[in-house]
């Protein structure tokens, strides 16, 4: 028991120390904030009276945790970092790489912890080597959990860009042969709807307007994506720039292709639910029809042969 104690705080504190240092701002200057701090007071006369009007905490305590952080920052894996990254931009979020990759380890050790606390210490009826193995899959599960859910919002947010795709280019087509220009008019869409492909404009045009070359500002939006019917729709319109093209007729080709893409993916899906009812109907159905269909006749023949 004072062995798992120990190991708990230790765990504990490696993720405090790891949370701290990714945390922790490297481009602030904390003699700065100090010496702000005192901006309308009279100002000390040496460094040693700031350092010396700080708490215990501020002193000692915050900086030594800092130290032991950044220390077990070094050993976070870079790749992870930018895989969290990736990760979190095709799923629209805004939470920073450090702040979802603690999240995971937080996730694994106290999955662990929990799994070493109900098989080793509640549980006196399992032996050790099963203990072990429930142990490592609960650090499994807890360290693969925040990469399912960040991965199943990709795929929703995925969808939901494919079927918002043909109606954004009709409305970009109404507006462009209506005389605005593409930047206005997706503008409009941005104006005019609230999911993940007009947020996606309103980010470009942002971008746009600090300096960003459309065509980069259309390329970045395409691998935030990751979705082939808009990676297709931007190399179009960066051609159609490029080689001065009509952009209303570039339009008006790429909503007639997303409007027969949308109808051949409805007609797939269609094509595909026999298929999967085929197992519920199997499994599910068809059993409970049997039971309800046969078992009276099973149970008149099992009284004659009673009988008999």
């Amino acid at each position: 028991m004072p062995l798992t104690i120990v190991i708990i705080a230790g765990l504990a504190m490696f993720v405090a120390l790891v949370y701290v240092g990714l945390r922790e701002d490297r481009s602030r200057d904390p003699l700065q904030e100090r010496l702000a701090a005192y901006g309308e007071r009279e100002l000390p006369t040496s460094l040693e009276e700031v350092e010396l009007s700080l708490s215990f905490r501020d002193r000692v305590l915050l900086p030594l945790a800092r130290k032991f952080a950044d220390l077990s920052v070094k050993f976070t894996p870079e790749k992870q970092l930018e895989d969290a990254r990736r990760l979190i931009d095709l799923a629209g979020l805004s939470i920073p790489p450090a702040t979802f990759f603690t999240m995971r380890v937080g996730l694994t050790i106290f999955f662990a912890l929990a799994a070493f606390l109900v098989f080793f210490v509640a549980s006196s009826s399992i032996d050790r080597s099963s203990a072990i193995l429930f142990t490592i899959g609960g650090g499994v599960l807890g360290y693969f959990l925040p990469a399912m859910w960040i991965r199943a919002k990709i795929q929703r947010r995925q969808q939901a860009i494919v079927r918002a795709l043909p109606d954004a280019l009709d409305l970009l087509v109404i507006c462009v042969e209506a005389g605005l220009g593409f930047d206005a008019a997706m503008g409009k869409v941005y104006e005019k709807w609230d999911n993940d492909l007009a947020i996606a404009f309103g980010r470009v045009l942002r971008e746009i307007q600090l300096g960003k070359m459309r065509r980069e500002a259309l390329r970045d939006m395409a691998n935030r994506m990751e979705v082939p019917d808009v990676t297709s729709f931007v190399a179009a319109i960066i051609q159609a720039d490029q080689l001065g093209v009509s952009m209303s007729t570039i339009l008006r080709v790429q909503s007639d292709q997303m409007r027969v893409k949308r109808r051949q993916r409805a007609q797939e899906q269609a094509h595909q639910a026999p298929v999967k009812m085929m197992i519920p109907m199997v499994f599910l159905i068809f059993p409970s029809l049997w039971i309800v269909l046969l078992g009276p006749s099973v149970i008149v023949l099992l009284n004659l042969n009673i009988s008999i």
